[in-house]
């Protein structure tokens, strides 16, 4: 990784909005390219999807932010009326070709479809602290990932991954009234992090010997929602073998496996759901509120900042598992 000069971006599209980046960060997903499992040519794009920004430039359509606003930028961009959008689920809207943000690890940004995607911080950045500032940030992505297990009041639910992604689903799962959460870590850190956000207990092993601690946790039950935050085979495949006869399985972590049988689904009634999160419709109904209330704390993922010039630094030390989620102030 490393930075290089580019033209400032500059309106296209009636609809597009430029954001001066004030905060930016790095996801899991984006080590996929890092680590070299997913093929991209060098300097073909930039990196990043995650951002908190200040508007500098509207769109001829733009009547819901000015110049000036202070916002978060979702990762993916609705409509706001599209059958997709209005059933909830923005972030495969049907109005727009291009869904998803790229290129947010940069001093300013185009950010498509602006409209009704961007969410609306009340104040200016200088209005909160660097805590507050990491807790918004997360609701540009990480954050809003969590709710496609449909987690009920008194659930027993299972979190596979201890990224931030998985630490934020716990968080989720608290919200939406689980009463015992299991998390899987296998790094102290990341587990004690866990346990402040509502863990109850904690499964450090894999495979087969995993599905049996968990099974026996849950007395040979199985977990009533299941969230599965990583994406690989094992992962997957653990997710749907812990979980009840008619439990729900939320794939939240990108997939990276060209198939899956879903024989053992069919057989035990499991519901199945996952996808890009919902990020906007998430935000303005319940995320911001609660960060902003103090209900949630969720920015504790971020265990470290860099600054731009030093974003190689800031992957390295995420795939090295030095940092759990890397923060990048870009500007004040």
């Amino acid at each position: 990784m490393k930075i290089v000069d580019s033209p400032k971006p500059t309106i296209q599209k009636d609809d597009d909005v430029i954001l001066k980046v004030v905060r930016a960060c790095v996801c899991g997903s984006d080590l996929w390219n890092f680590r070299g499992i997913n093929k991209v040519e060098p300097n073909s794009e930039n990196s990043g999807h995650e951002a908190l920004g200040i508007v500098e430039e509207v769109g001829d359509a733009i009547t819901t932010v000015k110049p000036g606003d202070f916002v978060i930028a979702p990762f993916t961009h609705g409509c706001g009326h599209c059958a997709a959008c209005l059933a909830g689920f923005d972030g495969v809207c049907q109005d727009h070709s291009n869904n998803f943000s790229t290129g947010t690890q940069a001093e300013y940004i185009r950010f498509q479809h602006g409209q009704w995607a961007l969410v609306k911080v009340p104040g200016q950045p200088s209005d909160y602290s660097e805590g507050m500032l990491k807790s918004l940030l997360t609701l540009a992505d990480v954050m809003a990932t969590a709710r496609v297990a449909n987690v009920q009041p008194g659930d027993t639910v299972v979190v596979m991954g201890d990224g931030a992604v998985g630490l934020s689903a716990i968080i989720a799962a608290k919200l939406r009234g689980a009463s015992r959460i299991i998390s899987t870590s296998r790094h102290e850190d990341r587990h004690q992090l866990a346990v402040e956000f509502g863990a109850t207990d904690n499964v450090a092993s894999r495979g087969d010997d995993a599905v049996k601690e968990i099974m026996d946790l849950t007395n040979g039950s199985g977990a009533d929602a299941v969230l599965e935050c990583v994406g690989t085979e094992q992962s997957t495949e653990t997710a749907m073998k812990v979980a009840r006869p008619g439990a729900a399985v939320g794939r939240v972590g990108l997939p990276h496996m060209p198939a899956m049988d879903m024989t053992q689904s069919f057989y035990n009634n499991t519901t199945i759901a996952g996808g890009p999160a919902s990020v906007t419709t998430y935000d303005k109904q319940i995320l911001l509120k609660a960060v902003l209330d103090g209900k949630i704390n969720p920015g504790k993922v971020f265990t470290k900042t860099f600054t731009l010039d030093q974003i190689n630094d800031a992957y390295q030390e995420m795939a090295d598992r030095k940092v759990i989620k890397s923060y990048v102030k870009v500007s004040d």
